[in-house]
């Protein structure tokens, strides 16, 4: 099975969190478990902030990009579209909110995972939560917003 990012059109998967053609990013992978997505991934030792623990940053940036990954999926399957189906729907943050509730270890596996709250127009609420060998460590919200047909184009 096919993750959401991997049918990202080329023009638009340059994200340092999910963009394929980053190879400096994080690559996420997110996929449909039945009404909610997941993303696992795995922080590398550069990913600190105090020794044993997650940068925020970090945290923020995977819940951004799981989100309207998530958004985009959810736009795909509202209208019972394949995700590969044209045209493509691809969306941008309009707001990101994120409350850290524990430290996050460096040294887990992260579950990210995100339900969709609402689908208005262009515009996607998700809610996202990170945990850490089942421990809830962050919840974030997303108000993703569909990009333009013509954005990312140069």
């Amino acid at each position: 099975m096919q993750a959401f990012q991997d049918h990202y059109p080329d023009n638009v998967s340059h994200c340092y969190g999910c963009g394929s053609h980053n190879p400096h990013g994080h690559q996420i992978k997110t996929f449909w478990e039945g009404d909610e997505t997941v993303t696992r991934f795995k922080p590398e030792p550069f990913h600190t902030s105090v020794p044993g623990y997650a940068y925020g940053g970090l945290i923020a940036s995977l819940i951004d990009c799981h989100s309207t990954g998530t958004a985009a999926a959810a736009m795909y399957r509202s209208e019972g579209r394949d995700m590969d189906t044209l045209p493509p729907f691809r969306f941008v943050t309009g707001s990101l909110h994120v409350d850290f509730l524990k430290p996050t270890p460096l040294d887990a596996t992260l579950e990210i995972r995100g339900q969709v709250k609402e689908i208005k127009g262009r515009k996607v609420v998700v809610e996202t939560t990170v945990m850490a060998g089942g421990v809830v460590t962050a919840r974030g919200s997303v108000v993703a917003v569909q990009m333009p047909d013509r954005f990312g184009q140069g």
